[in-house]
């Protein structure tokens, strides 16, 4: 099992730097750590509190739960398509659809944090299961080049994003 180091600045577009910075020196071991605190940040939030938005406009509790999942299908999907040494033009996609079609505040706000926690195994399992040469494997997603060692750290930062806006925004108690 590789270490999913820090990628260089020329392995992601510019805008994903933030993420990345949120992430630690091996994206393996956030991956595998984070979605514990995470599950009992959100264990903690009552159905009330999940519906709660901190602004006109703004997605609930449960969207942004919902919104975690999605990405992260997405990101670990791009993450198995550039290991395999696939070279297809991956599309981007718009969280701003993505979120209503989800229809996240029709559910149980426990079902979306057990379907994260879910969805982080599985992404988990496919790091672990990478060598070296699979992690710097590049492909391109939305018209920018991407290695696979920079999604991993993509996807510790963007939850480590979410669960601060969670915390800072939404009032949720770490």
């Amino acid at each position: 099992m590789a270490i999913v180091s820090k990628p260089s600045a020329d392995e992601h577009a510019p805008y994903y730097s933030t993420y990345i910075s949120l992430s630690g020196p091996d994206a393996l071991v956030g991956l595998e750590t984070q979605a514990a605190s995470t599950r009992q940040l959100l264990a903690a939030a009552g159905e009330e509190q999940a519906l709660h938005r901190y602004a006109a406009g703004k997605w609930s509790v449960k969207e942004v739960v919902g919104h975690m999942c999605d990405a992260e299908r997405i990101f670990a999907y791009r993450a198995l398509r550039f290991a395999r040494a696939d070279t297809t033009e991956l599309p981007g996609f718009d969280e701003n659809l993505y979120v209503p079609a989800g229809r996240f505040d029709t559910r149980l706000l426990s079902d979306l944090a057990a379907e994260f926690a879910a969805v982080r195994s599985a992404t988990v399992a496919l790091y672990r299961s990478m060598d070296e040469a699979a992690l710097v494997r590049r492909g391109s997603a939305n018209g920018q080049p991407m290695s696979v060692r920079a999604l991993g750290h993509v996807l510790v930062g963007h939850e480590a994003h979410h669960v601060a806006i969670l915390l800072e925004r939404y009032g949720l108690k770490g």
